[in-house]
């Protein structure tokens, strides 16, 4: 008979927490965070006239649109189960002035394509910005006097730019400019005007970083002068976030929104602790152009990287992501 001595209760391991990763079933049943195409808004980016389709240079396998390969665009993603989409539009320093008026002209191209596309695809949830760097010749989010952003007299622009999107058919209004009282000026608008149902997704807390530059070549919308610091966030800052939060929940917002994502997951995490309302995340330009620039020097690889970003972004706590991975994570998802 093997004697096996006598057991050391001190020395055995009750727990082993290998127990739950032993095979991918099992892995699967403990799994604390799933992630779906169905958390995702994919950013589009739309430009003037007829069978175009430009790469972004600086957003590898990024582009941007004219209508009718912007239409294509979405059918083939909704082919893929994405059903959220969030359009920017790039206009050319023709059609932009200080007080971007032509962000309200309703046969300006981007109503236009708002328009065609909720005909087209009513079923999808459609999104767009409304702040006036597209359309301002400064560049700036805001009104700009003498160097000065303006806050008050920027809202009756947004307004107006609201007010129009709304008429095309959004379903999600995007302010993204960050200045004080936008979003109760802009919901009393809608409302007043009977489009009660249309949401606002607050970009709550949008940081001064770095991380914009693609974007910004994208849309050709980088501040003529300074930069963005009086109205968008300190990155030091985290109380804050909290304070912008409660300012939009009173006012009306549907979402709040951090942006960017990955240098702030703590933020995404302290305001989903702290609101009720659904938070949204933007992984952005620069978060997803230095996977890209990486994977293309086999540095890492692009899905697995892109996979665990978009992951940690749920599990911090967003209920809702806009990536520009959403079709890439969509295709491999299928």
């Amino acid at each position: 008979m093997v004697n096996f001595g006598a057991v050391n209760n001190e020395d055995m391991m009750l727990r082993r927490p290998r127990r739950n990763r032993k095979s991918e079933a099992v892995r699967n049943l403990v799994e604390e965070t799933s992630l779906s195409v169905k958390d995702l808004i994919f950013p589009l980016f739309l430009i003037d006239g007829f069978n175009k389709k430009v790469e972004v240079n600086s957003m590898p396998g990024i582009f941007r649109f004219s209508q009718d390969q912007l239409l294509r665009e979405i059918e083939e993603c909704m082919k893929l189960g994405i059903r959220g989409f969030d359009v920017f539009p790039a206009y050319p320093e023709s059609l932009k002035n200080e007080a971007a008026t032509e962000s309200y002209n309703p046969e300006t191209f981007y109503l236009k394509a708002l328009r065609e596309i909720k005909k087209q695809f009513p079923e999808v949830c459609l999104m767009s910005d409304v702040a006036m760097d597209p359309y301002s010749s400064d560049g700036h989010d805001g009104l700009v006097k003498d160097g000065k952003i303006l806050n008050d007299e920027t809202l009756e622009i947004l307004g107006r730019m609201s007010l129009a999107q709304a008429d095309a058919g959004v379903d999600i209004l995007g302010p993204s400019d960050m200045m004080d009282g936008r979003v109760g000026y802009i919901r009393s608008l809608l409302d007043e005007s009977g489009f009660t149902d249309t949401s606002i997704m607050s970009y709550t807390a949008k940081y001064a970083s770095a991380f914009y530059g693609p974007f910004r070549d994208a849309l050709d919308s980088a501040p003529k002068f300074g930069d963005k610091k009086t109205y968008q966030m300190n990155p030091a800052n985290s109380q804050e976030a909290l304070i912008e939060a409660a300012l939009d929940t009173e006012e009306g917002a549907d979402f709040l929104m951090v942006k960017p994502a990955l240098s702030y997951l703590d933020i995404i995490k302290l305001l989903s602790e702290n609101s009720p309302l659904p938070i949204a995340a933007y992984n952005v330009s620069g978060e997803y152009s230095m996977i890209k620039a990486a994977a293309r020097q086999g540095w890492l690889d692009s899905d697995r990287a892109m996979q665990e970003v978009l992951l940690s972004i749920k599990r911090s706590g967003a209920k809702i992501i806009l990536s520009y991975f959403a079709k890439e994570f969509a295709t491999l998802s299928k």
